[in-house]
């Protein structure tokens, strides 16, 4: 655990019923003038991007919708719509959507400038200063990407998705606002659950991480089979919300590792959902990750669980089974197999995931490429 330790979180966060009627205070706060709204097709097609624009519409302010962005973007998808917000001259961002609609969002309000665009930041994201404020409107329930600073993008040349990082991109208002959750997907789930568990068990775990962390976890344990199974389920569906926020915010102030750094792989290769690569790997790295942090594993299960487990091994075990058992029960694909993967890819897979050294780093047990090797046969 870090002795020095650091939480940076967005400046303002609204959240419970009707969270979304202070979009037009916020705008005049900010006194803004040309408002630039990110989202995507599949927002704009269920009706949530309606819910808040009629904000916006309230307050005369003009705006334009930029929503020519894939589920997975590449870096110049991303600087795509970086430069229509530049062009149209936006003096605020309003975001909403899941993961890829907030990182663009993101990456937009650090790169209001020609002195370097996307590609730049790959290599150097500390150059980047932020240019105009962000208002982030999360329409799912599992990325937490509304309180951190890194956005995530695919790099084809490298069959791979990077991470940017960079303190600038912390939004500067959140709306958590149930009601623009819409039916919750579980893999997405899933992804909060591990950037909980992650977190909870990371090398740079710490006091602010772990407040947020634990939380996240007992909020997702609890909620995240209802909130997917129940679209009317709304309280579970606002704490879903709440802990995904939790999980992100434990992100900013720890990290995620051997789950994402391995999955990364997947989405940048073979083009699966985050949520869905997570979720193949969360159970078997975590086994793996067993032997070097099983008094963690056992205080999750004390927090969270509790019941006949005796032994910090038992406890560890049941946590483990807990996270193997919901992403069962919400059927997501747990094997490569159901993607056409074959196993010939092997070794690209493995010399693909030893590249995220950024997050390997944070693992409690070293990763080999033995190690990884034996984690990605498991789900070939």
């Amino acid at each position: 655990m870090l002795t020095k330790y650091l939480l940076k979180m967005p400046h303002a966060v609204f959240s419970g019923e009707d969270a979304l009627e202070n979009i037009p205070g916020i705008l005049k706060e900010n006194q803004v003038t040309r408002l630039a709204v990110f989202t995507d097709k599949g927002i704009e097609a269920a009706g949530l991007l309606d819910l808040s624009v009629a904000k916006v519409k309230k307050t005369g302010i003009p705006f334009t919708v930029l929503d020519d962005l894939p589920a997975e973007p590449t870096y110049w998808e991303v600087q795509r719509l970086v430069d229509q917000c530049k062009d149209y001259g936006a003096d605020f961002i309003m975001a909403v959507g899941g993961g890829s609609v907030q990182d663009t969002a993101k990456l937009a309000s650090i790169l209001m400038t020609d002195e370097y665009g996307v590609r730049e930041l790959l290599d150097e994201p500390g150059r980047a200063k932020k240019c105009i404020k962000t208002l982030m409107i999360p329409t799912t329930a599992g990325t937490g990407s509304e309180a951190t600073p890194n956005a995530i993008v695919a790099v084809p040349e490298k069959e791979l998705k990077v991470g940017i990082v960079n303190s600038n991109m912390i939004a500067d208002y959140v709306i958590l606002d149930a009601v623009m959750t819409g039916k919750l997907a579980s893999a997405t789930g899933v992804d909060a659950l591990a950037h909980a568990i992650e977190c909870w068990t990371s090398k740079k775990a710490n006091p602010f991480s772990d407040l947020f962390a634990i939380q996240a976890l007992d909020l997702i344990l609890k909620n995240i089979e209802q909130a997917c199974n129940d679209p009317g389920a709304m309280d579970a569906r606002n704490k879903m919300q709440l802990a995904s926020f939790y999980a992100g915010v434990a992100i900013t102030a720890s990290g995620t590792t051997a789950v994402h750094a391995l999955s990364y792989p997947l989405g940048g290769k073979y083009h699966i959902a985050h949520g869905v690569s997570n979720a193949m790997l969360l159970a078997p790295v975590m086994r793996f990750n067993e032997p070097a942090c099983r008094e963690r594993l056992a205080e999750a299960y004390d927090h969270c669980i509790g019941g006949e487990a005796g032994t910090a091994e038992e406890k560890s075990a049941a946590v483990i089974a807990s996270l193997n058992r919901i992403v069962e029960h919400l059927d997501i694909p747990i094997s490569l197999s159901e993607f056409g993967v074959p196993k010939e890819d092997l070794e690209v897979l493995v010399a693909s995931g030893m590249e995220v050294t950024r997050l390997l780093a944070n693992n409690m047990r070293e990763v080999t490429p033995d190690d990884a090797r034996e984690i990605y046969r498991q789900i070939l």
